[in-house]
């Protein structure tokens, strides 16, 4: 009787722990967004830095083949495009805010390119997984176009997401990995340093 009532006891004080941690927030919910604007080395060094980011992948998306190889990818015959997928607390940056740093580090108004990358698996693109989503990419660049960012029509492709297939391991965290190479050093560390220029009350600590 007595190792009961202990057991019932430890019951209701981890019950009660449970709660408050609820309570004061520690409990948090996490959203994805996934994203093509361009070469995905530069997008992921760019979301890595964001405040309230939690994880960047590299991978494909949108495409019709099953586990692509980047090689397959690079055909355009796959239909994938080179995208990251952004784990982040909605708490500390929201999806608006995300997407407004989307449109002004990269090209919207380019179809099929960023620079010198060229094709399909290069188009600008935003897989929404929500109306809630959905919604806030037409607003966003609604927002975008009425302020003249850019000169021309923005042609970012909107569109539901159904797949996401991570890239090899050599093209993860790679800026980070290689800043010295000459792609990193001349397409990157440019875009590296609008980024921390236009959004430096958005960076992590």
């Amino acid at each position: 009787m007595k190792s009961c009532i202990i057991c019932f006891v430890m019951f209701i004080a981890f019950s009660f722990a449970q709660n408050k941690t609820k309570g004061m927030g520690m409990e948090q919910k996490f959203e994805t967004a996934t994203l093509g604007g361009g070469c995905f080395w530069c997008t992921e060094a760019i979301y890595q830095q964001l405040n309230g980011v939690i994880k960047v992948e590299s991978g494909y998306s949108g495409g019709t083949v099953s586990n692509p190889s980047y090689e397959e990818v690079c055909t355009g015959r796959t239909n994938h495009a080179e995208v990251i997928q952004v784990t982040f607390n909605p708490a500390v940056l929201s999806y608006k805010e995300l997407l407004n740093v989307f449109f002004h580090m990269h090209d919207p108004t380019t179809l099929n390119r960023q620079g010198a990358d060229v094709g399909t698996q290069y188009r600008s693109v935003i897989f929404y997984r929500s109306e809630e989503q959905k919604k806030a990419a037409y607003d966003v660049i609604k927002e975008v176009a009425s302020a003249k960012v850019w000169d021309d029509p923005i042609v970012t492709e909107v569109t539901p997401f159904s797949n996401f297939y991570k890239a090899e391991n050599y093209h993860q965290n790679y800026y980070n990995e290689h800043s010295n190479q000459p792609y990193c050093r001349m397409v990157i560390n440019p875009k590296l340093s609008k980024f921390r220029r236009e959004f430096s009350s958005k960076l992590k600590k």
